[in-house]
């Protein structure tokens, strides 16, 4: 006697649905696939765009002829803390010093009416003392004194010990902040307070004009 009928029937149909199953995984796949090559493909045209518009301000940047220019073309991500530390500077440094452009960079220089020799490295040129940029990875603070003033240094290494949240990226004279959030206008505000132009220009004969540095 064969096998019932039904029994049949249904093992056909159990074929069938595992095989559509199949056709629909295949295509489920297939689809998923491609909509990761385009997704990528997509992070990858994202991407290129971002650098270029980087690129693009960093070079509008670097071209300023003025500070204005430059905090103008800064990353809007950037420009409120950038405007904020450039107001917080202004207001805290002594008399004498004036805001320049210098290597790309806005800045703060002894002018040369204060003191006409000026800037050893490129002679008939002001003596700069400190400079910002908005660099590709990070907001940077350049202070010469820094660099010159041992005992500056200390109090500063001290005052970011006591009140930043992790320690500070930092060279000879330069201050990284990879973060907006992470410039802290204040304590910059704080270092700018401490020395005057006739200190630094004092500081730069015996140190820098002394050594050809």
């Amino acid at each position: 006697m064969g096998k019932p009928t039904s029994t049949k029937k249904t093992k056909a149909a159990a074929r069938g649905t595992a095989a559509k199953s199949k056709a629909i995984a295949r295509k489920t796949t297939s689809t998923s696939r491609a909509t990761a090559r385009s997704a990528a493909s997509n992070a990858g045209k994202a991407a290129r765009r971002a650098s270029a518009t980087a690129s693009t301000t960093l070079k509008a940047q670097r071209g300023a002829a003025t500070p204005d220019a430059y905090y103008a073309a800064l990353p809007a991500e950037r420009r409120p803390v950038m405007q904020a530390l450039r107001k917080a500077i202004a207001k805290a440094l002594p008399k004498g010093f004036e805001e320049a452009i210098g290597y790309g960079m806005p800045g703060w220089v002894v002018p040369l009416k204060t003191y006409p020799a000026g800037y050893h490295c490129a002679p008939g040129t002001p003596l700069p003392f400190l400079s910002m940029a908005s660099q590709k990875g990070s907001i940077s603070v350049y202070h010469m004194g820094l660099y010159a003033d041992p005992a500056l240094l200390k109090w500063f290494q001290g005052e970011c010990a006591k009140r930043l949240p992790k320690k500070l990226d930092m060279g000879k004279s330069c201050l990284r902040f990879k973060r907006p959030e992470d410039v802290p206008v204040d304590l910059i505000a704080d270092l700018c307070r401490r020395m005057t132009p006739a200190q630094w220009i004092a500081l730069y004969e015996s140190t820098f004009k002394r050594t050809g540095k």
